[in-house]
């Protein structure tokens, strides 16, 4: 996958060149001012660093999933308990948390290696007292603070990536049903391989999946983007 980003504080996810590759392109750390095409004031500052892993660049699927949110459920969210699943830099949830009227704390989460970035965004962007940062482990028993949180709100974006981990995000989104029958996960990916449309094969058998509508889906779907909901089934 290559990404092709303007210079300018401006980003689309549109700009993506497709040729299914897994492999992203690697960039030296920086800070880029992200306002998902305008939806969002102030901009987010994100900071991307590949150091701990490839989740400390700004992917599409994120952009997606962020600008869905921020366009379609901006006063919806005042009651959520908020949670997002392999955040990396924390660009879904920040967003969310800077643009979006919510009351409790976001919580970002994602492997140990990625948390000293989701530490320095938070930080970044003077949301200390709205975001929480935790490790969370697909497929080991979650962490006391979200079984205390129960969200009914989950983020993930490009979280279909790395095939092995495919059953252990299955388990713990189980798992969070467990918690909260009524959540809803909001789950933005980008297809790069045959292999993700198994992983959407075993979700249907667990979950009840529905894809979103949204005003920029032709464009992004062209890119193999998509977005769906996932619910328990009754």
């Amino acid at each position: 996958m290559v990404l092709s980003r303007s210079p300018s504080p401006e980003f689309s996810p549109l700009a993506i060149g497709e040729d299914l590759t897994p492999l992203p392109v690697y960039k030296a750390a920086s800070t880029t001012s992200v306002n998902f095409s305008n939806l969002l004031e102030p901009a987010l500052q994100l900071h991307e660093d590949l150091k701990s892993g490839c989740g400390g660049q700004l992917w599409p699927a994120g952009m997606v999933l962020a600008q869905h949110m921020l366009r379609y459920h901006k006063s919806s969210l005042k009651d959520a308990r908020i949670l997002e699943l392999g955040a990396g830099g924390g660009l879904v949830g920040l967003g969310v948390a800077i643009g979006c009227q919510v009351d409790h704390p976001i919580y970002i989460t994602d492997q140990e290696n990625m948390l000293p970035l989701m530490i320095q965004n938070i930080k970044l962007n003077g949301l200390e007292s709205r975001v929480v940062p935790a490790v969370l482990n697909w497929g080991d028993p979650l962490p006391l603070e979200v079984v205390e949180q129960k969200p009914n709100v989950i983020l993930a974006a490009d979280c279909v990536y790395f095939e092995p981990a495919f059953p252990l995000l299955i388990a713990t989104l189980e798992e969070l049903f467990g918690l909260c029958e009524d959540a809803v996960v909001y789950f933005c990916f980008k297809k790069r391989r045959k292999a993700d449309m198994h992983f959407m094969k075993n979700a249907r058998k667990k979950f009840l999946v529905e894809e979103i509508e949204d005003i920029d889906r032709p464009t992004f779907s062209r890119e193999a983007l998509f977005l769906y909901t996932f619910k328990r089934k009754p």
